[in-house]
């Protein structure tokens, strides 16, 4: 049965890497970063965040249809998308995994600040970390600490979240 990973957490806290990383480790699973669909969207902010959350759901319906898995990350302070993943998973009869990778607000938002990528002031990331620990409370996915400076730890964490064992890739070369 393929899985739908939603892979949440603040920015800055190893996400992407260990999606990436999940993906490449179980062929031909998809990591699915809505925040790269999104930049390829031109026009208003607002609304090509909109348009690449329904890409990603069309997406990860035709991957997860194919029988394979899909992972997500991405930050998610309000529940409407994991509602709409969620749905996703059931209405395609694939596992639905709901993650959160966690670290203290002190450090989530000096990861933050440190990653210069997000433009927001310490108010607004300290709001963001309250929309997260919102969505814990309510929602009860698995957390996993995010071990800053070490992501085989938290990739290995996930791992047996996932009840998923650890086997490298087959990597074949080709003969000429």
């Amino acid at each position: 049965m393929p899985r739908l990973i939603a892979l949440n957490g603040p920015p800055g806290c190893g996400k992407s890497t260990i999606a990436r990383r999940y993906a490449d480790d179980h062929p031909p699973a998809l990591a699915l970063d809505v925040d790269r669909v999104r930049d390829l969207i031109a026009g208003d902010l607002a609304e090509a965040g909109r348009l690449a959350r329904d890409i990603a759901i069309a997406a990860a319906r035709t991957h997860l249809t194919s029988g394979h898995d899909v992972i997500v990350p991405q930050f998610l302070g309000r529940p409407e998308f994991l509602d709409r993943l969620s749905a996703l998973a059931a209405d395609v009869g694939a596992g639905y995994h709901e993650i959160v990778l966690h670290d203290t607000r002190e450090n989530a938002i000096r990861r933050f600040t440190e990653r210069g990528t997000i433009q927001a002031t310490p108010t607004e990331l300290s709001a963001m970390y309250d929309n997260l620990q919102a969505v814990i409370a309510t929602r009860h996915p698995t957390v996993i600490p995010s071990v800053e400076g070490d992501p085989t730890h938290t990739y290995h964490t996930l791992l047996a979240a996932l009840n998923v064992q650890f086997t490298p890739p087959e990597r074949r070369t080709l003969d000429l």
